[in-house]
């Protein structure tokens, strides 16, 4: 198993999704989504597991932004441009993702 998580510092749900893998000593390595972000590829390919809705963080400051693009194309490169509209915590175990706090679904992975 190779668990990714892209998370924000200040962000709950990420610290539970960190929580969630030591109580059960998986190994599993933290990117700082604001400071590192995502690349393409690895944008892509989470998109293509939950769907481009599901990556938006309506909480965040300028999610209002994205409701009036018209292409999909343009509102990842926007998510590529400004992390921190991206929902977390994502994690990543190869192809499979998940977006949120999802432990019936990582139980699944183990």
């Amino acid at each position: 198993m190779n668990i990714q998580i892209f998370g924000k510092s200040k962000c709950f749900d990420t610290k539970k999704a960190e929580r969630y893998f030591k109580e059960r000593r998986i190994k599993y390595q933290l990117i700082d989504l604001p400071r590192y972000g995502m690349s393409p590829r690895e944008l892509e390919s989470v998109k293509s597991c939950v769907g481009l809705q599901a990556l938006i963080d309506e909480k965040a400051a300028e999610a209002d932004i994205l409701r009036y693009l018209a292409y999909d194309s343009d509102k990842l490169q926007k998510l590529l441009e400004n992390p921190s509209l991206i929902k977390t915590p994502i994690v990543r175990n190869g192809k499979k993702a998940t977006v949120g706090y999802c432990p019936e679904v990582w139980k699944d992975w183990e």
